[in-house]
């Protein structure tokens, strides 16, 4: 190995190891394949698979996922993030008409009572897919009534009107992650504006009073309990009814490296902060993800 690549090697700073409470067990194959071969009958995507969830074995095998719309290519370069990448010249990046019915019927041969729905960013489209996103919630809740849905959404460039549009579908619950702390934005999502989703999520709550407004964010990046606790401070302070924490994990080598592994203790202090500071519900933990057991959530946080 050459002097250069010895000393940028030494400075690269080691992976840290793996603790035990992150060890999972994972042996329900045959639900995973068995709903995997179902999604794709349809044509249909979930985040579980494409950004390498975790719990992907455990919402499998009860029969829970979080549908991925807007194709499976996103426009973004976020470093956390293993969805795929492409040019919107590509002929993937066109959006399928039957989606939004297609996640609709999935959604009610899975019975499902509580939906999430999710997008890859579609930055080249006009509208950020908002009219796609709000046809899927609508159809989602023509099959299914009684069921609960709950959007996880880009931030649209900042477009009032797309998130407006979306929401007059008549999510349940409305959800943009922040992902991570101020400091770290440019690193970790580069084409997004910590002030921007803030004020995504308080436009999102103030046009629909009635919706919880959620948000998310990933620990173990190189933030601070500190900076933690302002980006909490500052969700409240935009009007966001829960709050999500969990462990980054790099899900490829490509991915930008874990700078620690969280402790569940501290995970534990974070949820009691913010519980002490207004939010109706703090889900933090290690394995903690966005709409991971969303439906138990959102139960509480309506009940609180």
């Amino acid at each position: 190995m050459s002097n250069i690549l010895v000393q940028i090697a030494a400075a690269e700073p080691a992976q840290p190891r793996l603790p035990g409470w992150l060890r999972k067990n994972q042996n329900q194959f045959e639900a995973v394949q068995t709903l995997k071969n179902d999604l794709r009958r349809l044509n249909l995507h979930t985040v579980c698979e494409s950004a390498r969830c975790p719990n992907i074995h455990e919402c499998f095998s009860r029969g829970a996922a979080t549908f991925m719309i807007l194709g499976n290519l996103c426009t973004r370069g976020c470093t956390f993030c293993s969805v795929p990448k492409g040019s919107p010249a590509k002929k993937e990046f066109t959006l399928d008409p039957l989606e939004p019915s297609n996640v609709a019927r999935m959604a009610s041969a899975m019975n499902l009572r509580y939906v999430v729905i999710t997008s890859v960013n579609r930055d080249d489209l006009p509208d950020g897919g908002s009219h796609h996103f709000a046809e899927t919630v609508r159809e989602v809740r023509r099959a299914l009534p009684e069921a609960r849905v709950e959007v996880l959404t880009p931030d649209f460039l900042g477009d009032t009107d797309a998130v407006a549009r979306v929401l007059d579908a008549g999510p349940h619950v409305f959800n943009h992650n922040m992902e991570t702390i101020r400091r770290l934005y440019r690193g970790v999502r580069p084409q997004a504006d910590y002030q921007q989703s803030l004020d995504v999520l308080r436009f999102a709550k103030r046009y629909r009073p009635e919706a919880l407004v959620k948000s998310g964010l990933m620990a173990g990046l190189g933030e601070r309990p500190a900076e933690v606790e302002q980006l909490l401070r500052d969700l409240r302070r935009h009007d966001v009814d829960i709050a999500t924490i969990g462990q980054y994990l790099q899900p490829t080598r490509r991915n930008r490296r874990v700078a620690e592994y969280v402790t569940p203790a501290q995970f534990d202090a974070y949820r009691d902060f913010g519980l002490s500071i207004g939010f109706r519900m703090v889900f933090s933990g290690p394995f903690v993800r966005s709409s991971y057991m969303a439906d138990l959530v959102n139960e509480e946080a309506a009940h609180s």
